[in-house]
């Protein structure tokens, strides 16, 4: 194992020493923002050190079996013991540099999910309508929580745009790489001449601001209107100023919010978007800086990269980022994309691994 990592994983593991003692102390429930940070950490850090601690052991076996491999009476079952004590270090040494990986520290936030319709049209609109319906069919399966925040729909009941919050663990870490611009091929409803057509949608994928308050926002920087909602909704909800509109104007983002008959409630949901907006924008702002250094396969997330294409007529999906192709298109309009989320997740840990590999070479 190289010095640096093993230094890491020392580091690691008397970390967790600190942070059980203090765990254990009889005042820590005192400031539970704090014990709750704390347990956090601990979680995370457990299952490295845990794995780190196996990995010490095979090493002082390791020792023990040379010393034995000196012995004439006992070098035959030393030697016997000596590869499957290796191979075992070696397999436990890449766990360890996965466990060792940066964590992405959004990976557990919950999301706001945004769907546009594109280049098409109608055809356009009723497509991010079915996207739409895949991740809230994929979120159905690892029952997370969907809820709309705005929607605009199409005259033949796609959507033009719909914003929706997706609450659940992991939301973010299973859906981050769904951000970019899907492509449809396939005769839509319209087309009288059995022509095949081609129509794209944009998907975002925003991690959720724990606090807004951790996103600056100057009141001198916003500009708020209230208007009436459109839609269905019933009398009153027509009647009153319930929709907000909020417009950043440093940045021109705009977030309109109109669901609830609540105009505080649309508002509060307005400024959890527009934090989020604002949040992702200084992210894709530092990673178009390292992109310029070194171009990521998977995780660039440039809203206008082509990442995927969806061909009806072949009933396949392929994701260009990883030349991923699969002839299971029904399934996968159905929200069955975990073979897609996974593969996609699997890459950028390979990615990864490589960086961390050119970052332990020598100078």
């Amino acid at each position: 194992m190289k010095p640096s990592i093993a230094a890491k994983l020392a580091q690691l593991s008397r970390r967790l020493e600190e942070i059980n003692r203090t765990l254990s102390s009889e005042n820590v429930t005192n400031d539970m923002d704090n014990y709750r940070k704390l347990t956090r950490e601990s979680a995370e850090i457990q299952p490295v050190v845990e794995l780190y601690r196996e990995y010490e052991k095979f090493e002082a076996d390791l020792k023990g079996a040379q010393e034995m491999a000196a012995d004439p009476e006992m070098r035959e079952l030393a030697e016997a013991e000596i590869p499957d004590i290796k191979a075992r270090l070696e397999g436990l040494e890449k766990d360890l540099q996965k466990q060792l990986l940066p964590k992405d520290p959004n990976d557990d936030n919950n999301i706001f999910l945004e769907v546009r319709a594109g280049t098409g049209g109608e055809e356009a609109a009723l497509f991010a309508g079915e996207l739409f319906r895949m991740y809230c069919r994929y979120a159905e399966r690892n029952r997370w929580q969907v809820e709309i925040m705005s929607q605009n729909e199409s005259d033949l009941g796609g959507f033009r745009e719909v914003i929706a919050k997706i609450v659940g663990r992991g939301a973010y870490s299973k859906l981050k790489f769904e951000s970019g611009a899907h492509r449809v091929q396939r005769v839509p409803e319209t087309e009288t001449q059995g022509r095949v057509h081609t129509s794209a949608c944009t998907v975002a994928v925003l991690p959720e601001v724990a606090d807004v308050g951790d996103v600056v926002l100057n009141p001198a920087d916003l500009k708020i209107d209230t208007f009436r909602s459109s839609g269905a909704g019933g009398q009153h909800i027509n009647k009153t100023d319930s929709a907000v509109r909020i417009t950043h104007l440093p940045s021109g983002i705009v977030v309109e919010c109109q669901d609830d008959r609540s105009q505080h409630k649309n508002k509060a949901r307005a400024m959890a978007v527009l934090a989020a907006r604002i949040k992702d924008k200084q992210v894709q702002e530092h990673n178009s800086k390292i992109a310029a250094e070194r171009k990521s396969l998977v995780g660039t997330g440039d809203r206008s990269e082509r990442i995927r294409t969806y061909n009806f007529p072949q009933g396949r999906m392929t994701d260009h980022r990883i030349n991923l192709t699969l002839y299971k298109l029904a399934q996968i309009m159905d929200g069955d994309i975990d073979e897609v989320t996974g593969a996609l997740a699997a890459e950028h840990q390979a990615e990864q691994l490589a960086q961390l590999a050119d970052e332990m070479q020598p100078a």
